[in-house]
């Protein structure tokens, strides 16, 4: 079954929150700096020096009455339907996360039951071998789901999984740092079959996995709140800005060549690259650096679509997202064509990168 079984996505789906909360909603907070004093810029001016570099302009955010597990379930729901697969065939669920459900106006994590468990009840999926489990693995945790239902594909231990990232960041954000502009909430999902590689052109072609936990361990974290008089208590997302941009430009490029290389297909051949919608600017440096590798100079136009813009960093639901909106043509800029390759690729807490190759 090794050699015989190639991974396939038959279906994706995704959830966007209809609330947005543009930058303008910033242009009145007062922020401070790490050691708690108040940031000595306008407002205003920090907004808009934080769009020129992550290219964000809106992001979104849960209604108070949906939850990180409510939204995998639309999102799984929706991509079960655009398989046309049966649910009840589904031998694993896998959702990626990093804070489980945060019940509006509070900061506790909940994950019992495990978010994956939530889902396959709020999808009615009756078949007890159907196993739902978690993963946590920072912003990348969409992609390695993927890497690991093709492993349990090629270990002929299942033959359809669905793949989930969810988020809702907006609840874990300390408001009086200039970061908490970055991220946002929703969810996106996948469902992935084995099939005959004999049956199909389409399917995986090539995957990389790395993962730094020196000094990178703590580039994402949670802390108390930059405001002097926070209840310290009480811990919220915390990001090392420069050095998860430094981390970034100095691995992810080779981590994504790995992964290329192991296909044997030349980058030229390369159609579009999923990235995880980090910020803008390190997202372009990161795809420039990667064709440097290959001596190529130029990076072919339109080859990244982007979402940031106007959904923000939404953690593991970016990359889910972003290729859901372009298969199903609402990004008109970016089209998708049989046999086309693409990469998805994400870097995030841990520090953990991964990239998979994929031919459509």
């Amino acid at each position: 079954m090794l050699n015989s079984t190639t991974t396939v996505i038959t279906g994706t789906g995704c959830y966007i929150p209809d609330f947005v909360k543009t930058n303008r909603d910033f242009a009145g907070h007062n922020f401070y700096a790490e050691d708690n004093k108040l940031l000595d810029i306008e407002s205003q001016l920090i907004v808009e020096k934080f769009k020129k570099i992550t290219g964000i302009e809106e992001r979104r955010y849960a209604p108070s009455h949906i939850d990180s597990s409510d939204m995998a379930a639309i999102a799984a729901q929706r991509a079960i339907e655009d398989s046309g697969c049966d649910p009840e065939k589904i031998d694993q669920i896998i959702v990626a996360h990093n804070f489980g459900n945060v019940v509006k106006h509070t900061i506790q994590t909940d994950v019992l039951p495990a978010l994956a468990s939530r889902v396959k009840h709020a999808l009615q999926i009756k078949n007890p071998s159907c196993v739902p489990y978690d993963i946590l693995f920072g912003c990348p945790g969409w992609v390695q789901g993927v890497i690991q239902a093709d492993a349990y594909f090629k270990a002929g231990l299942a033959k359809k999984c669905l793949v989930i990232g969810t988020e809702t960041l907006s609840r874990v954000l300390d408001m009086y740092d200039r970061d908490s502009m970055i991220f946002s909430d929703g969810a996106g999902a996948c469902i992935l079959e084995a099939k005959n590689s004999s049956e199909t052109t389409s399917g995986i072609l090539g995957c990389s996995v790395q993962s730094h936990c020196g000094d990178e361990v703590s580039y994402l974290n949670l802390g108390k709140s930059f405001y002097p008089d926070s209840d310290p208590r009480i811990r919220y997302i915390k990001m090392k800005g420069r050095k998860v941009y430094e981390y970034a430009m100095r691995y992810v490029p080779e981590a994504m060549k790995i992964c290329l290389d192991q296909t044997g297909i030349s980058i030229t051949e390369l159609k579009k690259v999923f990235i995880h919608q980090a910020n803008e600017k390190m997202d372009e440096a990161i795809i420039k650096e990667l064709y440097k590798l290959y001596g190529i100079s130029i990076v072919p136009e339109n080859i990244m679509p982007m979402s940031i813009h106007n959904l923000g960093n939404s953690s593991v639901a970016t990359v889910p997202t972003l290729f859901d909106m372009v298969r199903k043509g609402l990004m008109p800029e970016h089209q998708l064509s049989k046999g086309d390759i693409i990469m998805f690729a994400s870097v995030g807490a841990g520090m953990n990168i991964n990239a998979v190759c994929y031919r459509i």
